[in-house]
């Protein structure tokens, strides 16, 4: 089955507005929302024959689903009446994936996860019913041909342009890099000691060649920590983020450092104000080794000089402003820390970086065809394929263009899965299903 159709345009009524059409408890029905709600499933091609199975499924499941479409009218007929179980919400926002400039990065707000079901549209040459009966039937049932968008604007160019606002919101499968061993990431760390106090201790953060694992290179935190004029603490803080960094669609912060014993705290700022709330969270270090130190989002705490806040909000990682390393005499609310020295103190820093949830899951699942890898391929037959094989040419390069936009997938650093399903037609579901691995899946 083949996934939305695509034609010039979009509802530019409504373009850019996601529209509450199945509401969540509390949101009136067609109400245009901002901001973001957490977890949403962004589904393109949301009106095609997978797309509204996909969303069917998914409202079933509980899901926020926000659909992508470029009729909003006839998404609202489509998809109107599907039942929604609790929790479940669905938003409709209009855009077209093949024109660059209807996409903004708002839509994308809140969405952990993709499912692709964009496709061009593909209709018999002859025509067909206004309820589409024949292109259902399937395509070895008529001589087809694609209308509206190419298939290099809609697999390829449009798979392009989701891919590349997906990935700050879904997090790339390495991580997002924040920290890195080189000069430029040190000069954008410098320090905050206990002198804007009173107190006498001083640190920095230097780059050195080969102060990290294996003689390669590392930032250092380097300090001389003293309690003196009633001082006792030494950190280093990156400049503000301009934009602010987003990584809500990451667990938390890895630090790769060389430990030496001692407790440190990370605190991240969401506002760029020198003296505001931190979210902070302390970690231990061993000493002499190498370690991953793993910082989930969920376990910051708000804090101002030191004193949590008991009523304050938890940590937004949508939008954070700077980072911060401290070694700190005390812990919180007056307690002391009770893995803390005096003296000359290192730590080794090679990264910091943005991790996902373990074990990482897809999180952009693209709905392509199978046969994208046969074209024009020597010693078979194509009349054991899936049409598209053998109609490839004649359909502008539909298989070709579908595996570059598997391509495009691929390369973008996020956790994928892709689906090559044979030629799909409207029939009872049921049916025994033929799974493999790769793109060797026949018609039978």
């Amino acid at each position: 089955m083949q996934g939305g159709s695509s034609s010039s345009g979009s509802s530019s009524a409504q373009q850019g507005a996601i529209i509450t059409l199945l509401p969540a408890s509390g949101v009136p029905y067609g109400v245009a929302v901002t901001g973001s709600a957490a977890n949403v499933v962004l589904v393109t091609g949301a009106t095609g024959g997978v797309g509204k199975r996909v969303v069917q499924q998914l409202l079933a499941q509980g899901r926020v689903v926000r659909a992508l479409v470029r009729d909003v009218d006839k998404a609202k007929q489509l998809l109107g009446s599907l039942p929604v179980a609790a929790g479940g919400c669905l938003q409709l926002v209009a855009a077209d994936i093949s024109q660059r400039q209807t996409l903004s990065p708002d839509m994308f707000d809140g969405v952990r996860a993709v499912v692709s079901c964009t496709a061009v549209k593909v209709q018999p040459k002859e025509g067909d019913t206004v309820d589409r009966a024949k292109y259902y039937q399937g395509i070895k049932f008529y001589d087809p041909e694609i209308v509206g968008d190419t298939p290099e604007a809609v697999e390829f160019r449009g798979l392009q342009n989701v891919v590349e606002l997906a990935q700050q919101q879904l997090g790339l499968e390495a991580g997002q890099v924040i920290l890195s061993a080189d000069e430029a990431s040190a000069a954008r760390w410098g320090a905050l000691d206990d002198v804007v106090m009173g107190g006498v201790s001083e640190s920095s953060m230097v780059f050195s060649r080969d102060g990290g694992e294996d003689g390669g290179a590392a930032l250092v935190f380097r300090g001389r920590v003293s309690t003196d004029n009633s001082g006792g603490f030494v950190s280093v803080r990156c400049k503000n983020y301009e934009p602010l960094l987003p990584l809500a669609g990451y667990e938390g912060l890895a630090l790769r450092v060389k430990g030496n014993g001692l407790r440190y705290k990370c605190i991240i700022r969401t506002d760029t104000n020198w003296d505001g709330i931190g979210y902070c969270r302390s970690f231990d270090t061993t000493p002499g080794e190498w370690q991953d130190i793993f910082l989930p989002f969920s376990e910051f705490i708000p804090v101002f000089r030191a004193r949590t806040l008991r009523d304050g909000t938890k940590l937004d990682p949508s939008g954070i402003a700077s980072i911060q390393i401290m070694l700190s005499k005390f812990e919180y609310d007056g307690e002391l820390n009770p893995a803390f020295k005096t003296g000359l103190v290192e730590l080794p820093i090679t990264s910091i970086r943005g991790y996902l949830k373990q074990p990482v899951t897809p999180r952009f699942v693209h709905v392509s065809s199978a046969g994208v890898t046969r074209p024009n391929r020597p010693g078979i037959n194509v009349d054991q394929e899936p049409p598209a094989v053998k109609l490839n040419d004649a359909l502008g390069g539909l298989l070709t263009y579908k595996l570059a936009g598997e391509g495009a997938l691929r390369s973008s650093g996020l956790p994928y899965a892709i689906v090559r399903p044979t030629a799909l037609t409207e029939e009872p579901a049921g049916a025994p299903l033929e799974i493999d691995q790769g793109d060797v899946i026949k018609v039978s």
